[in-house]
């Protein structure tokens, strides 16, 4: 009776320890077309108040809702994250959706995730103003199953939602993809809204000139 008891406290200790080891990982997804230095500010933000071990920045392969004239390749958007968080090692850059191809659901994306990587719980960062649509995500019901959502407050944008959110609050900075692209279009300076790797990426490649 005493082996199995022992047997017992030994499994529980080591399931504990297991659950205590486990990485604290951010998802920031997004087109990045271009990323910015918003995008970095608000991961290095959510990385620091919720004491995450990284950040993974998940570039999508098919952005569904861009202007298809200003949409870039894959490939092209990657290179410029790569550019973006180099030298930074609390950053880092996930491919899955890349990979895959297509259009992606978050959903499908996690249990991939959660599948190759059992060690890591997963914080997926959206902005306040993409809270309220939650509840339209594919199998959001599930999603949460396998992800804690984080909300980053923006101006304007509901505290409140009917799914458990962990909110934070970053510096605002008014900078956007959209904005950049057309700054590039009328030849105007994109110093300082994008990392100047990425600058002269765009402007080697003559990206966003049409």
């Amino acid at each position: 009776m005493v082996k199995v008891l022992e047997r017992t406290e030994t499994k529980v200790v080591e399931q504990l320890a297991a659950s205590v080891q486990k990485k604290r990982i951010g998802i920031l997804g997004g087109t990045f077309n271009p990323p910015h230095l918003g995008h970095l500010i608000m991961a290095d933000q959510v990385k620091d108040q919720l004491g995450l071990d990284r950040v993974l920045f998940m570039p999508d392969a098919n952005p569904p809702h861009v202007d298809r004239k200003f949409a870039i390749d894959s490939d092209e958007r990657v290179k410029m994250v790569c550019q973006s968080i180099e030298g930074n090692p609390d950053f880092g850059l996930e491919l899955t959706e890349v990979r895959r191809g297509g259009i992606s659901y978050t959903y499908d994306t996690m249990v991939e995730l959660k599948r190759k990587h059992p060690e890591n719980d997963y914080y997926f960062i959206i902005g306040g103003d993409m809270v309220a649509y939650l509840p339209k995500w594919h199998r959001i019901d599930d999603l949460l199953k396998l992800v804690q959502f984080v909300g980053v407050r923006r101006e304007h944008s509901p505290l409140t939602s009917q799914y458990p959110v962990l909110w934070v609050d970053v510096p605002v900075i008014d900078i956007s993809s959209t904005t950049i692209r057309e700054r590039v279009k009328h030849g105007e300076s994109i110093r300082y809204m994008v990392a100047d790797p990425v600058a002269d990426f765009i402007k080697e490649r003559q990206l966003y000139r049409d």
